[in-house]
């Protein structure tokens, strides 16, 4: 009764790990008493995730109390044991019943099919009775008509019994019980062929003890005895038939067994080819992958040495067009000087001059300045001196190797999509937790621009003319989400792309909103932020920062309010990012923020989208 009530109340929140929310697989336990499995909480503290504070040191992720030392952790067999037993009672459908034993929970409530390894009255390697006396009765139907023992039949599909090992041992095992005419556990002091009774053996080996031939085999203590042995009280009460007889039934399980394992064999072959053929594809694939990538890295290599040749060539045209010009004006200069250079010495000379009527008849040509240009708005200027043509050359340089900077990412993201025979059970689990998530534009600080449906969000360049509800984030750009959660868990997945920078988790209702705020789970704030494309961080007091190996596009926000955990996913790769335990004081909401538009460069917005779930 003890076991049926134990068992009745076990569910699977108690078996479950904190951090991948899956049930344990091979449990250990923190010093501060706490389970996980061990690969969760082995990865949670290699990468890093478990340090309190500048010195380095381990914490439990559910109470966050500190190791200085990392500690030694060793599998709990009594948990894993559990564990066990739990996993194959909720794969198979069965439970207890109320005298202890293993029933069938699918079947009718009024017939017990008992698990034959379990039962109590059932030996190991005894067959049930319901099932014996079934396959008895066909086997009897398959005899021939002359009464001959049954053989084995070739397979067929009029022959159901043939082709199956476990039912060709079967058939031997009703055939062989014809020739147990000595009823266990005793059987009388007779000595047995496989005709029939004899008196006398003379191939067989001798009873070391009696001198008598080894005619007959004890089941129960797996040894070959002779007639007088059985007539003695160690075997008296034991389950013993002919040797031969036996030594007949072992030789037919060998040949199933080595039918079994020709079978397997076969299989795992199969496999082995089915492996070699992939790798053979794979490698072929690898070579022509290279090829081509080795010939478009080579014509982007020679486009980038033409442009570069047609950017020289601009600016040498420019630069010649800037002489050209530069020394057309020097000549035009040049003559007015010498012009000017002249009427000066003949002014000099007029100046020096006795003879009154030449000065008198010259003067008044001389005095007259000649007609010149008016260079004042003259000048010679070219882009070159602005740096217009570096600044562009530079600006789509960035820009390229900003595109190339990603490549090797996009490339293995395919690899990452192809479909799988089995997602990621992670991911898979908390998707059935997807929660409708809309913006709440009351709390929306002015500048953020919020779509009709509420699923978008993006930063603009000015305030809007917003009432200043009580509500409304007045300093920090950030919104929170109309659905507010005190229970239960809840899942949402966000759409952040390229975006530079964003912050995405919960927060409480009762947090301040109006000037400057801190943000910290301490101040009511649960979120995780990427700062200039490739700083996250959890906002912790300090920040914890962590490493992603690939760059998200969209994360999965998954929260148990009973549990006081909310964690992070890239929603693509289908990996765990960060997960951190506390304890909720009141209602949470969704927590975005897609930063300010930094002139342009982050002015993409964030979105909540419709949960795809993994099949």
């Amino acid at each position: 009764m003890a076991m049926a009530l134990a068992t009745a109340f076990l569910s699977e929140d108690q078996f479950t790990c904190s951090i991948c929310l899956e049930v344990f697989n091979n449990p250990v336990s923190t010093p501060c008493g706490h389970s996980f499995c061990q690969a969760c909480i082995s990865s949670y503290w290699d990468r890093g995730r478990g340090g309190g504070g500048a010195a380095k040191s381990y914490q439990c992720p559910l109470c966050k109390e500190s190791f200085r030392k990392r500690p030694e952790l060793h599998i709990n067999r009594t948990l894993k044991e559990i564990t066990e037993q739990f996993k194959w009672m909720a794969s198979s459908g069965l439970s207890m019943d109320g005298r202890g034993e293993v029933e069938d929970s699918n079947s009718h409530p009024h017939h017990h099919h008992h698990h034959p390894s379990l039962s109590l009255a059932q030996k190991p390697t005894e067959m049930p009775e319901s099932i014996f006396a079934e396959m008895m009765t066909r086997f009897q139907q398959l005899q021939t008509p002359g009464g001959s023992a049954p053989t084995f039949l070739p397979p067929s599909d009029s022959h159901p019994l043939s082709p199956s090992p476990v039912n060709a041992h079967l058939s031997f095992q009703a055939q062989n019980n014809e020739y147990n005419d000595l009823p266990p556990p005793y059987s009388p002091p007779r000595r047995y062929t496989l005709s029939g009774p004899s008196d006398s053996s003379p191939s067989l080996p001798l009873c070391p003890i009696h001198l008598r031939a080894l005619e007959f085999f004890c089941r129960t203590d797996n040894t070959c005895v002779c007639s007088v042995c059985v007539e003695a009280a160690e075997h008296r009460l034991h389950h013993v038939i002919p040797a031969k007889r036996e030594w007949h039934i072992k030789k037919s399980q060998l040949g199933i067994s080595e039918v079994e394992l020709k079978d397997l064999i076969g299989v795992k072959e199969r496999k082995v080819e089915e492996i070699h053929t992939s790798l053979r594809e794979i490698q072929a694939a690898a070579e022509r992958e290279t090829e081509g990538a080795v010939c478009a890295f080579s014509k982007l290599i020679s486009s980038v040495e033409r442009c570069q040749a047609e950017v020289l060539e601009v600016i040498e045209m420019s630069l010649r067009s800037a002489e050209h010009r530069a020394q057309s004006l020097l000549r035009e200069l040049e003559e007015e000087i010498a012009e000017l250079k002249k009427r000066r010495t003949a002014l000099s000379q007029l100046a020096v001059s006795e003879d009154y009527i030449h000065f008198l008849k010259t003067f008044p040509t001389l005095s007259t300045f000649p007609q010149t240009k008016d260079w004042s708005g003259v000048s010679v200027a070219s882009e070159l001196t602005s740096g217009g043509i570096l600044r562009t050359v530079n600006d789509m340089m960035e820009h390229i190797v900003e595109e190339m900077r990603k490549l090797p990412e996009v490339c293995q993201r395919p690899s990452l999509e192809q479909p799988v025979p089995r997602p990621n059970p992670k991911i898979r689990r908390v998707q059935e937790y997807a929660a409708n998530i809309t913006l709440d534009p009351h709390t929306a600080h002015p500048r953020l621009v919020i779509s009709v449906d509420g699923k978008q969000v993006h930063c603009g360049d000015r305030h809007q003319p917003v009432p200043d509800n009580p509500e409304r984030f007045d300093r920090v750009v950030c919104v929170l989400a109309r659905e507010g959660f005190s229970s239960g868990r809840h899942y949402w997945e966000v759409e952040v792309g390229g975006k530079t920078d964003w912050d995405l988790g919960v927060a409480s209702w009762s947090v301040n909103r109006k000037g400057k705020i801190t943000v910290s789970p301490v101040h009511g704030y649960w979120f995780l932020s990427l700062r200039d494309q490739s700083d996250y961080a959890f906002r912790t007091e300090p920040s914890t920062s962590l490493t992603l190996n690939l760059r998200p596009s969209r994360i999965g926000i998954y929260v148990d309010c009973d549990k006081g955990l909310v964690s992070f996913y890239n929603v693509e790769a289908r990996v765990l990012i960060y997960t951190f335990t506390d304890t909720f004081p009141d209602t949470i909401h969704p927590f975005f923020s897609p930063c300010t538009n930094k002139s342009g460069r982050n002015e993409a917005p964030i979105t909540i989208c419709p949960v795809d779930r993994l099949t």
